[in-house]
């Protein structure tokens, strides 16, 4: 990683700075096109690990005013890997990225630590504790000095926000998406809400935002959300929110990512995120959170084999998601942006959705990207 730091700082000069990216603030709600509006409620992911203004993303980004892009190691179809190779190679991508757009770009990864790091030691970044061993430690300065490490890297790559903290309960010993894969803190609420806060707090002073994952909690589950239904109604428990209750009581939280859990007794009817009484009933009416609601990827079985893609963008936005989430590697789909931004233009004219439900979203998404344009 070292001898890559002259390089960057070179590229800097010319291409622009890492960590909060700066640009201008979005433009008011009353001001902004309903196309601008709907475009920046898209992340989506993208193949290659270069880009310019004829490539796919590039047009989405201009044409489509597309908001947020994620970035992977691998991708998962083609068995190669996707959007990064070195760290001059990376940094050049998201300052290439940024330059498309006079507005702050959301640039995202999973950035975990321990077995979900997409910038890992096979593409020449430095490895990162687990969550599992820090909370097993419960060193909350080694968890502030882990989360630090990884924060650095990421600013200084110009990646914005982190997916991460991981603040799902290990409550489930056969668990394998979550406690399988060493990602939850502990079972203990308590200790995973001191280690997020520790690894949130590193992320700010590196410039960089975090998002929650996954409410309203993943870590009792026996299945995987990536791979097909979900039902957590047996094991699921309130003390699930409690990290969640103890971060945003506190101002920490930019961001809040949903599961594609299903659990009757709080929505007989739909998972998490396409669920109005989760999202908006519960996370921010009786939790308070005021801030930006982000799917988990509209991709994933859970949702893309039990509805349709039409469908699944408005319940979600209904629900009050704030961002749809499309990764766009389980299945690829290169015109996947264009397809959304029809999708919900159609929702606006058949009254299914209305202007002022995209307006919340909108006020949100520019709150949060008014951090990144101040430069904190």
């Amino acid at each position: 990683m070292r001898k890559y730091v002259a390089l960057i700082a070179f590229e800097v000069l010319f291409l622009g700075t890492s960590g909060y990216c700066g640009g201008k603030e979005l433009p008011a709600a009353e001001k902004a096109s309903i196309d601008f509006k709907i475009g920046q409620m898209l992340m989506v992911g993208f193949r290659g690990d270069d880009v310019n203004s004829t490539s796919i993303i590039g047009k989405d980004i201009s044409k489509h005013n597309v908001g947020g892009v994620v970035f992977f190691d691998y991708d998962y179809i083609l068995k190669t890997p996707r959007n990064i190779a070195s760290p001059v190679q990376l940094h050049r991508l998201t300052s290439k990225l940024q330059r498309l757009t006079p507005y702050p770009l959301l640039v995202a990864v999973d950035q975990e630590g321990g077995r979900v790091c997409r910038l890992n030691e096979t593409n020449g970044f430095e490895s990162a504790s687990s969550a599992k061993y820090l909370g097993g430690v419960n060193d909350l300065s080694l968890t502030y000095k882990q989360a630090t490490k990884i924060a650095k890297q990421l600013s200084q790559m110009g990646i914005n926000l982190n997916f991460a903290p991981v603040v799902d309960l290990d409550l489930n010993p056969s668990n394998q998406v979550i406690g399988g894969r060493e990602r939850s803190f502990s079972s203990d609420p308590n200790i995973v809400t001191a280690h997020a806060v520790k690894f949130i707090e590193a992320h700010h002073e590196q410039g960089v935002l975090c998002s929650l994952k996954h409410f309203p909690g993943h870590g009792s589950s026996f299945a995987d959300s990536h791979l097909g239904f979900v039902d957590i109604t047996a094991t699921w428990s309130p003390t699930e929110l409690k990290p969640y209750e103890d971060i945003i009581k506190m101002r920490l939280a930019d961001v809040v990512m949903t599961a594609h859990v299903f659990n009757a007794g709080l929505d007989a009817n739909n998972c998490a995120t396409l669920s109005k009484p989760i999202v908006t009933s519960l996370l921010r009416g009786k939790i308070g959170f005021d801030g930006v609601v982000i799917s988990d990827c509209m991709n994933m079985e859970a949702i893309r084999g039990n509805y349709g893609f039409e469908e699944a963008i408005k319940q979600a936005i209904d629900a009050g998601v704030d961002i749809i989430l499309i990764s766009n590697n389980m299945v690829y789909d290169e015109d996947v942006a264009a397809r959304a931004v029809a999708t919900i233009k159609k929702l606006l004219r058949n009254k299914q959705i209305t202007p002022e439900r995209i307006d919340e979203s909108y006020k949100r998404i520019r709150k949060l990207k008014g951090k990144l344009a101040r430069g904190g």
